[in-house]
């Protein structure tokens, strides 16, 4: 096992209105933002677990400020972070340093004190152009203001920014989903994420579910918009991520390559490996905002990834990746020999789910379409649950085989 590189992810969890599809660590701001009193949080959380003394000798590639909706801090605020995390760990050459932004939080000229401050990537929170649409999300915006912080990113010199756009919404067909596609593309992004709203447990559209699109017209929505993203020069390089050449985020395929990434703020969750014990270690901090702030400085908690998972979590990661990966980087990021996983992976090349070109393997097309039928593979045998119990948070993945949007990492991946 060697060291991976280390990305910085915060969370930031307040945002004006919980949406009603959302599953996310967010709460709706009800009293005054407490920006100091957080921001001082982060910094104590960032320094503390800047001192282990595995994370000391990596810059961040990249840093990614989520949400929740951070745009609702200041420009100065977001500034002591950043700073913050450069004293601590040090930015690496060409660091991407990504802030998550709702059209409906961005005051005019805010986007050029953001730049200012450090930030050189933006990812908006789009979602549709329709606003009939936007209104049964539970939106806050309109299609106009996304419009105008677009504008306001080209003004700024943020040019490097991603649209959040989701499909197969409460009775929308596959030219609606389209006509979003067009209007996002007008707007001269450079990368587009795009995801399948799904029905997530515990959401407010879990209680009351809407009228969804049946799943072969969703399967088409994602084959005609992809299509059109392509054809645009947008290349799918991961389940959900479309990106112009040179311009994939940095921060989503350090997680999809199995990096490492320390995680701040409210909820956040890390991956450390280390080498020297030959261990992967997970790191969360307390969900709720007001127990993450009282224990501000404190180590995270840390729990051992056995070795039984490893497999399973690496090809979570690795195989949404459409040019897949190289045995080697298995072995590196893991610590385990290819053997481990050769005989499964000859399996599922067996039926058809995954291919392989010299040492690189990646998922066919029906692999990709049905990835939780190839990530089962790799689960480690369980003892019985009680009756009545599943034993899993639900699904990995839709019928379609491709993720939702509550099941992103953090990131455009947030």
């Amino acid at each position: 096992m060697t060291l991976p590189p280390l990305a910085l992810y915060a969370h930031f969890p307040w945002c004006v209105r919980k949406c009603p599809y959302c599953d996310f660590n967010s709460y709706a701001l009800r009293t005054a933002l407490p920006e100091q009193h957080y921001v001082d949080a982060l910094i104590s959380d960032l320094r503390a677990q800047a001192q282990e003394q595995e994370l000391c000798a990596r810059p961040l590639v990249s840093v990614f400020l989520g949400g929740g909706t951070p745009s609702l801090f200041s420009p100065a605020a977001i500034e002591r972070v950043l700073v913050a995390a450069r004293d601590a760990f040090g930015f690496d050459d060409g660091v991407e340093i990504t802030l998550e932004a709702n059209p409906g939080t961005i005051e005019r000229g805010r986007f050029a004190e953001y730049r200012a401050a450090g930030i050189n990537r933006v990812s908006l929170g789009a979602q549709s152009f329709d606003a009939l649409k936007l209104h049964a999300l539970g939106r806050i915006h309109s299609p106009a203001e996304t419009c105008r912080a677009a504008e306001e990113l080209h003004a700024a010199g943020l040019e490097n920014f991603n649209l959040d756009l989701m499909y197969a919404l409460p009775d929308q067909d596959v030219p609606g989903a389209l006509a979003d596609i067009g209007q996002a593309l007008q707007l001269e992004p450079t990368h587009i994420s795009h995801y399948q709203l799904t029905i997530e447990p515990g959401t407010a559209f879990a209680a009351s579910p809407p009228s969804l699109p049946a799943e072969d017209i969703a399967a088409d929505m994602l084959a005609e918009c992809a299509a059109r993203l392509d054809a645009a020069g947008f290349a799918q390089y991961e389940t959900s991520a479309y990106a112009r050449a040179e311009r994939q985020s940095r921060h989503n395929h350090n997680y999809w390559s199995f990096g490492d990434y320390v995680g701040i703020g409210a909820g956040a969750h890390g991956k450390l490996s280390l080498p020297e014990h030959g261990r992967i270690y997970r790191t969360t901090r307390p969900r709720e905002p007001r127990r993450y702030l009282a224990c501000a400085g404190t180590p995270p908690t840390r729990s051992s990834v056995a070795a039984l998972d490893l497999p399973f979590e690496f090809m979570l990661n690795a195989l949404r990746l459409v040019r897949g990966f190289d045995t080697e980087l298995f072995e590196s990021r893991t610590g385990l020999s290819w053997y481990s996983v050769a005989p499964t992976m000859e399996q599922l090349r067996t039926h058809g789910l995954v291919e392989c070109a010299g040492s690189r393997w990646r998922a066919t097309a029906l692999g990709a379409r049905f990835l939780n039928d190839a990530l089962l593979r790799f689960l480690p045998p369980r003892p019985p649950v009680a009756s009545g119990e599943n034993g899993r948070a639900g699904p990995l993945y839709t019928a379609s085989g491709w993720p939702s949007v509550n099941e992103r990492i953090t990131s455009d991946t947030t």
